[in-house]
């Protein structure tokens, strides 16, 4: 059984240490952390999945960003810690997170990611869609939490100038 909460404060270096396990040392080299760079994060979307021990399996986070002006959600990272990987983990805060999102108001989300695993949520390859380089454009992908909602929206993706 596993307990599905909002990430706090006390969270945010184990959270962080989850990430440097499942992902290169490297990771924040990445073109998407310039965009995270001095941004809180989307709090209410940022949830962890805690064990009965109280152990932290997994974790998602998202950001604020736009696109061509546009508001938009930056997914990720999200993390499911090795011992605790195919029990359905990832899918639970994405889908959770993703319901959140729509209720909260927001209307597009991006990510960073490989389409064959990520299709089944409903993201797509975003066409006209920059991420800063280096990115690979075949694995900048969207979902329209609202209808059309990526209809016409193209350009560079930046930092959210709202926050």
């Amino acid at each position: 059984m596993y307990r599905l909460e909002e990430e706090t404060e006390d969270d945010w270096w184990e959270v962080e240490a989850l990430y440097d396990l499942c992902f290169s040392p490297s990771r924040t080299a990445l073109s998407s952390y310039r965009l995270r760079d001095g941004v809180p994060t989307v709090a209410a979307l940022c949830l962890t999945l805690r064990d009965q021990e109280n152990t932290l399996a997994a974790a998602i986070r998202y950001w604020p960003i736009e696109v061509g002006g546009e508001d938009a959600l930056l997914l990720g990272p999200i993390a499911v810690h090795p011992t605790r990987q195919s029990e359905g983990l990832g899918a639970l805060l994405i889908n959770e997170s993703l319901s959140e999102a729509r209720r909260l108001g927001w209307e597009r989300v991006l990510l960073v990611g490989d389409a064959p695993y990520y299709r089944r949520f409903g993201f797509t390859k975003l066409d006209g869609v920059e991420m800063p380089p280096p990115t690979n454009p075949d694995r900048v992908l969207g979902m329209a939490l609202k209808s059309g909602a990526w209809d016409h929206v193209t350009g560079l993706v930046t930092k959210a100038t709202g926050v």
